[in-house]
């Protein structure tokens, strides 16, 4: 684990105040001036000096630093900078490198999974797709627990297999919902998750939920399992409103003419067809709360 914080002490700092150094020294600084500048030791500025500091090439080569770098020099030097408006104007320019810039950059080297949220989110913004996107796969983790150590819930598993998904708050495709790669499967009467859980890897359990989303339906996870009268009947029992839904129709338009009947049913179920296995799907509020309806079912 590497926190961008790392990334401005390690490889940011020592290029900038290296720079810098260099920049005071050809103004005419001693080295103590340019200690005393930097909120530094001597002996730090004479490794800056001999260059037994080692600097970050793509730093060193970024206009707005070197540009950061002549214009505190200048203050400084002429004495129309005080130091607390260099660290100032220092502070703001790392800010803007680590909101989808360089720093942003040089963090995604060093922590390569952030590679796959793009280049354009701030990783301290608490509304970033990153932030958010970790935090629904976290939710979905907790809610497959709960599943795996469900004694009897892998007889709950239809043919073709549970899948429990989830999706960020603004959803739209199946791209912003994540469930498990090849769906949980039972395997010699246990139910197996075979892979992390990710992000637009589940569709029709996927497409479930964002139909009663579309529909106006206030939920953000659900989950498929083997239907059964009984089943029905046990979620019903737990205060669920339960809704029979039409497998032949696509399956917005099914969940959507399911939801205008019963607008507050969380528990959407096809009693199968030609070619169609009957399912229950559990609608919840998050996949903690899915996992557990389904449990509960078996206990």
């Amino acid at each position: 684990m590497k926190f961008i914080e790392e990334v401005v002490v390690d490889e940011f700092l020592p290029t900038y105040r290296s720079m810098l150094a260099a920049d005071l020294r050809e103004r005419g600084f001693t080295q103590s001036e340019v200690a005393d500048a930097l909120g530094i030791s001597q002996s730090a500025v004479s490794k800056y000096a001999h260059g037994d500091v080692a600097r970050h090439d793509a730093i060193l080569a970024d206009d707005r630093v070197r540009e950061l770098v002549e214009t505190v020099g200048e203050g400084l030097a002429s004495g129309d900078m005080r130091p607390v408006q260099a660290l100032v104007e220092a502070e703001v320019l790392i800010r803007q490198l680590e909101r989808g810039d360089l720093l942003a950059t040089i963090h995604r080297d060093a922590v390569p999974a952030l590679a796959e949220y793009g280049a354009d989110f701030a990783i301290h913004d608490p509304e970033s797709d990153l932030r958010t996107a970790e935090r629904v796969l976290s939710s979905l983790r907790r809610g497959l627990r709960v599943l795996e150590n469900a004694s009897g819930f892998a007889r709950l598993i239809p043919n073709v297999g549970t899948n429990l998904v989830a999706c960020t708050p603004d959803a739209t495709t199946i791209d912003d919902v994540a469930g498990v790669p090849g769906r949980i499967v039972d395997v010699k009467g246990r139910a197996t998750v075979p892979a992390e859980p990710e992000f637009g890897v589940s569709e029709y359990v996927a497409s479930v939920l964002l139909a009663a989303r579309a529909a106006g339906a206030d939920v953000a996870a659900a989950i498929n399992v083997r239907y059964d009268e009984d089943v029905v009947a046990a979620l019903a029992a737990q205060g669920r409103e339960t809704v029979e839904f039409s497998g032949e129709d696509d399956i917005e338009t099914a969940v959507a003419e399911a939801l205008s009947s019963s607008p507050t049913a969380t528990v959407l179920y096809q009693t199968g067809g030609f070619g169609m296995e009957p399912i229950v799907y559990v609608l919840a509020e998050d996949p903690v709360s899915a996992a557990e309806a389904v449990r509960d079912v078996v206990r």
